[in-house]
């Protein structure tokens, strides 16, 4: 039989305990999957929801982005072999440490889009309906 577990190396705790970013900035974390045997990197970019546990073993981060129009949150270890790098995309400042209201706010403006979409299709049969009738 195949080993098909990952060889893990250790990670260097003070490089990643020395990663500047904080709630608010956008990363891109590169993860290490397991597929068929072999170990690729996946990227997983989003917005940094919050930090916990500061600069324990245990510490972990939040990262939430929108893909099609879904969010999509994942929660990562800090010093997880599993985690190859960590990238710091764009710096932004926030009033908060926790920015879970994120969540809520970017359903409110899901729904005002998708709300004006529908009036504006509404809008267009509307006015084929009375080209069709006209014609006639």
């Amino acid at each position: 039989m195949e080993n098909t577990k990952m060889k893990l190396t250790p990670v260097d705790r003070d490089s990643r305990k020395n990663l500047d970013f904080k709630a608010g900035d956008t990363v891109k974390v590169w993860s290490k999957i397991l597929e068929k045997g072999k170990v690729r990197l996946q990227a997983f970019e989003g917005l940094v929801l919050s930090r916990k546990h500061g600069a324990e073993i245990g510490a972990t981060f939040t990262v939430r982005k929108v893909a099609s129009t879904i969010g999509v949150e994942r929660i990562f270890p800090l010093y997880s072999p599993n985690i190859d790098k960590i990238e710091i995309i764009k710096r932004s400042k926030t009033r908060r440490s926790k920015l879970y209201f994120i969540r809520t706010k970017a359903v409110k403006e899901v729904k005002k889009r998708l709300k004006s979409i529908t009036l504006s299709k509404e809008e267009s049969t509307n006015t084929k309906d009375t080209e069709v009738t006209s014609a006639e």
